[in-house]
């Protein structure tokens, strides 16, 4: 064996560790500046909030008195903060209902149907207009003698015109269908998507065996899609809960119509209790959390 075979392994092996040790400093590096920015824009905010619903700060004065579970006793003892929870039913009615929608009209165009790349665009093209342009265009659309009324009229249904944004027993409902309009072509693609990965000779085999559609619905497609579906249903319980720029800009969450984020805002910078919306922010996080842990619960079990 030549006498140059042992120090040139060890060079090499010495060059191989160093590379290793290269490759650990590189990622190392240019992880550190995501990481960073992602600890001082989400995980500190996140802290910060947790500390001040604890204290009374106004948001202004430089001296933050610890108050302990005092905002969280007023968040649910007090009905004006937590009873807003009840107007994020509507908007989880309709949440699932523009689940059903999304998933009906995605189920149609992954078959053969008349026009039906123009239907997936007239279908997805709300979700892609900014979410106060479309505020702006439905209170126009809801207000007297606006777009609807006048459609109203000319079907000959002019006495059922309302006012739509100025009572307060429907005024949710109207929000709430606006929210349908705007995000159901998000959950269209997403479903969309999702039927189209299955294998077309899926569905040959099922019609060999007399399988009809609503068989193929429930046997081919729900079952594939069902990773999709919760993922869907969690996203929608957490907009249902959070629900803010729609009923914000068309109601000013006026005539009963303030969600939890409508409120926490108000009670953050309208009245200077800091403070207190931290806490209610918290609860909004917590419940979200909980809400979400119960679904994967639910549908773990199904499996």
């Amino acid at each position: 064996m030549p006498e140059y075979a042992t120090p040139r392994r060890k060079r090499f092996a010495v060059s191989a560790l160093s590379f290793k040790h290269q490759k650990i400093l590189v990622s190392i590096v240019f992880l550190a500046v995501p990481l960073l920015l992602l600890f001082l824009l989400s995980y500190l905010p996140v802290l910060n909030m947790f500390y001040y619903s604890f204290t009374d700060w106004n948001g202004t004065s430089l001296t933050k008195e610890l108050v302990g579970l005092k905002n969280y006793v007023t968040v649910f003892s007090r009905p004006e903060y937590f009873s807003v929870f009840l107007v994020s039913i509507y908007y989880l009615v309709a949440s699932y209902l523009q689940l059903a929608l999304a998933l009906y009209f995605a189920t149609i165009l992954s078959f053969k149907t008349r026009l039906k790349n123009f239907f997936k665009g007239a279908l997805f093209f709300p979700y892609l207009i900014n979410g106060v342009a479309i505020a702006f265009i439905f209170q126009y659309f809801f207000q007297p003698d606006g777009t609807l009324d006048t459609l109203l009229k000319l079907c000959g249904l002019g006495e059922y015109t309302q006012l739509w944004l100025g009572n307060p027993d429907i005024v949710n409902y109207s929000l709430a269908a606006t929210s349908i309009w705007r995000y159901m072509g998000f959950n269209l693609i997403m479903f969309l998507g999702a039927i189209q990965s299955i294998s077309d000779d899926i569905y040959e085999a099922s019609s060999l065996d007399g399988a009809s559609r609503w068989q193929q619905f429930r046997y081919i497609i729900l079952p594939s899609i069902k990773s999709i579906l919760v993922l869907n249903m969690i996203l929608a319980v957490k907009g249902a809960l959070s629900v803010f720029e729609i009923p914000y800009i068309m109601t000013g969450g006026g005539n009963g119509s303030s969600t939890f984020v409508i409120k926490t805002i108000d009670t953050a910078f309208k009245y200077d209790k800091v403070g207190l919306a931290s806490a209610m922010a918290v609860v909004l996080l917590i419940l979200v959390l909980v809400v979400t842990a119960i679904q994967n619960l639910i549908f773990k079990d199904r499996d």
